[in-house]
């Protein structure tokens, strides 16, 4: 059902496509594939006459989003979708690198425009380079955004040192307390880090390699953790755990630095909302752009790739988005500095002259916090496994609270059918009605 679902969304997108390329002209236009609200949108516009002025060449940019990842993945390898420029996650990068459906990112610009993709942070180019031991990932790779996963915390019932941990989630003190982000992957990578801790400290494993292996054994230590942690799990979410931090609802979240600088931004009167890195370890993850094989214009692709790596570019679309940007220059860390945060080293991102400055510790972590940091990688043949994994610990997780919860909500969905489906057919009845009469009127006119 999944496969024919995603047959069925190919086969549309690729008519709509098929019919919305009648209406420009593709030697011209610029097709971008991008997650919502990723970019400053007054840059599109900017973009284009900028371009026409260096290249003399005019272009059009066709903006569009989409927000799964595989989803993407299956338009371009399935349907050959001729997108110029895409921003995937780190670990569909890594597999359209396996299967040769990327092209590298040109960079003989006209005179007079500076290469700007070197402008990424030394992190950034280190985590991106173990993608691949064949190619330099980045001849094909424009690191976009980061960030981490950790613990969103409500300081006016947790104590920090109670998160410092990720055995946090097996505190019996946070007995339905506490929302795990929905994301198998960064789940499994964080707390196979907590379930091995003592062989890493012990120097017998190393955490990097944990998070590559999807063995059996692995796999059942982190389900063994989550099947600990049962008490305290509230539910598992995918995009409103942040919300419900706000408003004060539960005390913990595991998720992503993302949601939590949103979430500490939007905070309701009163919740004071704090984020940590447990000590353990964490992961990194990562979107960049790309321009895939099939791209009809990878010329005004790689333009627009270096347009945004600019310092300046870069800040507008951190100030746009809230999603911290890869780019490491003199110009960000100048912008992103304020007094009102603590010091942090900064030094693995900005170089040197930031082993001290004051930054947002969500959005910049400190240098220590980094030393432990992992990269998320293709899980490959193994992800069923770890998809199968995950979906037994959230199957233990369906409690009698969660049960009715799903039945109203399932309810209410059926009563708001059948009441639109009786509006529909009244409001049908009535033009029926009205069109009688006025065929009665004038009857009665002749």
């Amino acid at each position: 059902m999944k496969k024919l679902f995603l047959i069925l969304t190919l086969a549309m997108m690729v008519v709509s496509s098929a019919m919305a390329q009648n209406n420009y002209d593709r030697a011209h236009t610029l097709k971008i594939y991008t997650w919502n609200d990723y970019t400053d949108m007054d840059l599109i516009p900017e973009f284009e006459e900028w371009y026409e002025k260096m290249t003399g060449e005019p272009v059009h940019i066709v903006y569009q989003t989409f927000d799964i990842n595989e989803y993407m993945l299956t338009e371009i390898e399935e349907g050959h979708e001729d997108y110029d420029v895409v921003c995937p996650s780190e670990y569909i990068i890594e597999r359209m690198i396996k299967k040769g459906l990327l092209t590298k990112i040109d960079t003989n610009f006209v005179e007079g425009v500076t290469n700007n993709l070197h402008n990424t942070a030394p992190f950034i180019k280190n985590l991106m380079r173990q993608m691949s031991d064949s190619v330099d990932v980045l001849d094909y790779v424009s690191p976009y955004v980061w960030g981490t996963t950790g613990f969103l915390y409500n300081s006016a019932f947790v104590d920090k040192e109670e998160v410092k941990s990720w055995g946090a989630l097996l505190n019996p003190r946070f007995k339905g307390q506490i929302y795990i982000k929905d994301a198998f992957r960064d789940g499994y990578s964080v707390l196979i880090q907590y379930a091995k801790r003592k062989e890493i400290a012990a120097g017998t494993a190393d955490r990097q390699q944990l998070a590559c292996d999807l063995t059996a054994e692995n796999l059942q230590a982190v389900e063994d953790v989550l099947k600990e942690a049962k008490p305290q799990i509230a539910g598992w979410e995918a995009a409103f755990g942040k919300e419900r931090m706000c408003q004060g609802k539960v005390w913990l979240n595991l998720t992503w630095s993302g949601d939590a600088a949103w979430a500490i931004d939007e905070q309701d009167e009163g919740v004071d909302l704090q984020y940590i890195v447990p000590e353990e370890g964490t992961n990194a993850w990562m979107d960049a752009y790309v321009i895939p094989i099939y791209a009809k214009n990878p010329k005004a692709g790689a333009y627009f790739i270096n347009f945004l790596n600019t310092g300046d570019h870069a800040v507008r679309n951190m100030n746009a988005s809230g999603y911290v940007s890869c780019v490491g220059v003199p110009e960000v860390l100048e912008a992103m500095q304020d007094s009102a945060y603590d010091y942090v080293d900064a030094s693995y991102f900005f170089g040197p002259e930031a082993s001290h400055v004051r930054l947002n510790h969500v959005l910049y972590p400190d240098k220590s916090v980094i030393d432990h940091t992992i990269l998320m990688h293709d899980a490959g043949s193994e992800a069923e496994a770890l998809v199968e994994m995950w979906s037994r610990a959230k199957g233990d997780y369906l409690t009698w609270k969660m049960i009715v919860f799903e039945i109203v909500v399932f309810g209410a969905l059926i009563f708001f059918l059948i009441w639109r489906r009786w509006q529909m057919h009244r409001r049908r009845q009535m033009r029926r009605e009205r069109l009688k009469q006025l065929n009665d009127i004038a009857s009665a006119k002749a």
